[in-house]
Formats: structure tokens, sequence, C-alpha cells
């Protein structure tokens, strides 16, 4: 019986020529440039469950959320206790942080994470029911420095993907005076229009009306075109603060556009929010994006300390990646492929390909005793850069031929040599 995978994940595979963005090889290498770069930043890896008390996602994220009221995949344990699938990295980190009183090794801590995240929403390209995020969080610095390097990180991050046609948009939500006086001013604004409001910007008008402003629905968006702007109402501080981070990302040449609409899809960001958009992806043109959530921490029964972060899906780069037509790593093949012919040979190759992987070379063998002709087929499929056939001729002279599959040119070479040819020769 077959059982097909379910609906809104799919499997990462070895190497995938129907739908490349899904090969392993291309994931592997994408992982290892978001590692690097983390690291020259200063950022550590940090690794959480994959699920969580449903508690730490209602009062972290925000239970007015999308994520919270309509996507998580939650359940009750055998203990009756009601746990969820990881929505979004930045709640789990900021309880391990907490957990862990890593507020006591250092009063600056920046953490990165590779991880996946479950969301129920409706599958379409670059957004899964399992989608795979690479986040980073700095906490303990509230200042305006400490923003624009983690938005230089992601930015540097596209760029040595060699994602093209990337736009910063930034927007400043204000701190507590700046909301309270907004909030007051947008409900003024909307009281009008609240009849023709969507169902859900009715519910969010009393409990987060800032999340209209975020409403994806097209009569939402046009009423909100012409809604009072935060940015009008921002605090001495939160201007201040603000104009420094504009003025950074300007020294570093990194563009941006200021979006008033900007507040992002979690209810604990203040200060700071960004997005970098890539246009391939069509109504999905996220790739990235975060900001400062200065309260979370205390509010998860935390010390008070700033912080930010950002999060970015794989599956979105990586397909933007293919859709702007960038060079792409080549898949894994073989360094050398041993054909062995007969018995003794098959025992002789099978040390001599271990001896080599010892020796960190790549190679390959077939152990099928199948017809010389289908295993240079098999060895051609693999993309294998050499081929070694092995037979008695070859035991008894201690000397072996190379072919070169991609231009058929032949080397001759004694068997003790061989491993030091293909280290100098890489």
């Amino acid at each position: 019986m077959n059982i097909p995978i379910p609906p809104g994940v799919f499997d990462i595979l070895p190497q995938n020529a129907k739908d490349t963005w899904c090969s392993s090889y291309l994931w592997n290498y994408v992982e290892a440039i978001m590692r690097e770069t983390a690291r020259q930043y200063g950022y550590q890896e940090i690794r959480t469950p994959m699920f969580e008390r449903t508690e730490l996602f209602q009062r972290g994220v925000g239970e007015t959320s999308d994520i919270v009221s309509k996507e998580m995949y939650t359940f009750m344990d055998k203990g009756d206790r009601s746990m969820s699938l990881r929505p979004e990295g930045t709640a789990p980190v900021i309880r391990s942080f907490i957990e862990n009183k890593l507020y006591n090794e250092s009063s600056s801590n920046k953490l990165f994470y590779i991880a996946p995240m479950f969301r129920y929403e409706r599958a379409q390209a670059g957004r899964y029911r399992q989608h795979h995020q690479f986040g980073a969080e700095a906490i303990g610095n509230g200042s305006p420095e400490q923003d624009v390097e983690l938005i230089d990180l992601l930015y540097t991050l596209y760029q040595r993907l060699g994602l093209k046609n990337l736009k910063l948009h930034i927007n400043s939500i204000g701190d507590t005076e700046t909301r309270i006086t907004f909030r007051k001013a947008l409900q003024d604004y909307l009281k009008g229009y609240f009849e023709q409001l969507s169902s859900d910007s009715k519910v969010r008008f009393d409990t987060n009306p800032l999340r209209i402003l975020d409403s994806k629905d097209p009569k939402d968006k046009e009423i909100v075109e012409h809604a009072p702007s935060i940015l009008d109402f921002l605090s001495t501080e939160a201007r201040d603060h603000f104009e420094s981070v504009k003025r950074l990302l300007n020294s570093l040449k990194i563009p941006f556009s200021v979006n008033p609409k900007l507040v992002r899809g979690l209810d604990y960001y203040n200060r700071t929010v960004f997005e970098i958009v890539a246009g391939e992806l069509g109504a999905q043109n996220s790739i990235g994006g975060g900001g400062r959530y200065d309260g979370l921490i205390k509010m998860l029964g935390g010390p008070e300390l700033p912080s930010i972060g950002f999060g970015t899906g794989l599956e979105r780069v990586i397909q933007t990646m293919i859709k702007q037509q960038v060079p792409l790593p080549k898949p894994y093949s073989p360094q050398l492929f041993i054909i062995a012919l007969g018995e003794e040979s098959k025992e002789a190759g099978f040390l001599l390909v271990h001896e080599l992987r010892s020796q960190g070379i790549c190679a390959e063998m077939d152990y099928s005793s199948r017809k010389l002709g289908k295993i240079m087929q098999i060895a051609h499929q693999m993309q294998s850069q050499y081929v070694l056939v092995l037979g008695e001729n070859e035991l008894h002279t201690q000397v072996v031929e190379l072919k070169k599959m991609e231009t058929g040119e032949k080397i001759q070479l004694s068997l003790p040599e061989l491993a030091h040819w293909f280290i100098t020769n890489k």
C-alpha cells in the first residue's frame, strides 16, 4: 500500500533532477554559508526542541497573531499538557536563554539557529506547513548599531548566496509611549470604516489594531492606505533611535526604503522592524525579516534586556536563487570510481577504496559484479571524475590506468602512488 507524503511538506533528496531546490547538496551549501556568516559576525548556534508548551507561544508570540490563533499544530500529550510544534524560533530561544540563565555568562549574547518550523497554512510557493528557518537573536544590546549589525548580517548573507534585486524595507513602531498614542489615533481613523473591515481586522480593532496595518485583505489594505502614520507619533527617544538606524545603514551603503505600514506579523516587536524582499516569488516575495523585541524576555520571566532578531526561510531563499539563475554548486561526484574484475580484484578494490577514503579522497566502487558496460554507465551517472579498472594484470604489475571521464584522457600510475596523485591534483 502506497502511503503518500502529507500535504504542505516535501522530501529533501540526495540529487533531485525534477526539483533542484529539493536537493540536499544545495541545502547543505546554503546552510554552510549561513553558519559561516553567522560565525564571522560572532553568533553562536543554539538548538531548541521541536515542540514546547503551548503557553510559550501564546504569551511570547501573542494570542492575536495568525500564528497562534490559526496556524499552530497543538496537541495534548499523555500527561494532559498542551504542547505545540514550534511555529517560529524566537520564543523558544528566549525560553532557553532564561531557563539556562545565559544572561549570567555574558552581558551580550548573540545566537543563531537553523531549524524546521511548523504552521498549518495554505501551501503555496515559498510557504509550507513544515518550513526551515535560519534565525539570529542579539540579546543585551539596545543600541542602533546592534540593529544595523543584524540587518547587515542578513543582507550580507543574501549577497554571498548570489541573490540580486534585494529591497530592504524598514520602519519604527516605536516604544510603549508611541504605541499608546498611535493606537488611539488609528482606532479613531478606523471607526468610520469598521463595518468594511475584514472579520479578522474587526477582532483586532480592540485587541491589537496595529496588526490591521499588516492585513493582506484587499479591502483592509485600501482602507489603511490613508491611515495615520506611526512615524508621526514617535517619541523623541524612538525617533532618535530610528534616525541613527537610517544613518548607519547609509554609512554601510545598504539601500533601504521606509515603509510606515510595516509592522511584521508577531505581537512582540517594538522600535525597529525590517523586511527584505525579492520579486521572484510572486505574492510571497518576502525572504526574510525581523525586528526589535525589548520587552519579550521580561514578559517570559527573565531579566529586562533589549533584544533584536530576524528569521529567513531556506525554501524561499533557495527558490529565489534558482529563479534568479544564481550559479549553483555542483552536486556530489566521486573523484574516483573503481571497477573490479574478478573476486580477487574485488577484495583488493574494496581495501583500496577504504584506503583512499581514509586519506580524504572521495572514492566509490560497484560491489554487484555487473557487466563492465553497465558499471561504466553507473560511473557516468554519478559524474565520477576518473574511472579505474582493476583486474588481475593490474594487481600483478601494480600499475593502473586512470581514465578521465570528461575528456577520455588516460593516465598511468603505480598503485602505491595513487592516493598521493589525487591529493596533489585536487
